[in-house]
């Protein structure tokens, strides 16, 4: 089956959306190894309801009018993938979590390292909040984006935050 694809400008890069008929598969970057996320063909269709519908809600989430995507997800991964892209859905706009919080929270508190490898694989970028994994410390490590992606991404959220406070 052909995956459907379009090019989302944003203030991060131009991503690369993919969706099946299931859900949204992947959120790529410009400069994305092709290895990280493997897929099969893909084809332009900037008309697909799912693809129109990630545009719409990741619009929405750079004017910083958007905390939370409602859309459905097509994660393909390993069970154990599986499940740390599912915890990086549970951590909240604006906060951060370390890798290690992250395996305790998917019940392997000994797995940080795994949960690096994993984090660093996840196929929906921004969708499921990989840039708000970090260091033991705080530091902001590694990220398919770039880090300077990474840093934007954390205080864009950050700022939305901070304005929406009274």
């Amino acid at each position: 089956m052909t995956l459907a694809t379009t090019l989302f400008p944003s203030p991060v890069g131009i991503l690369t959306l993919v969706a099946s008929d299931a859900g949204l598969v992947a959120v790529l970057w410009e400069e994305d190894d092709p290895a990280r996320v493997r897929l099969p063909a893909t084809g332009e269709r900037p008309d697909h309801p799912i693809l129109r519908q990630t545009a719409a809600q990741l619009a929405d989430y750079f004017a910083g009018v958007r905390q939370q995507f409602d859309l459905p997800l097509d994660f393909r991964g390993t069970a154990f993938q599986q499940r740390v892209w599912a915890a990086l859905l549970a951590i909240p706009f604006g906060e951060t979590r370390s890798y290690g919080a992250i395996a305790s929270a998917i019940g392997q508190p000994t797995a940080s390292r795994a949960v690096g490898a994993a984090n660093g694989r996840n196929p929906i970028s921004i969708i499921a909040p990989c840039h708000r994994v970090v260091g033991s410390n705080g530091a902001l490590t590694g990220f398919a984006g770039g880090l300077a992606a990474k840093t934007w991404l954390i205080e864009h959220e950050r700022r939305v935050v901070g304005d929406a406070r009274p």
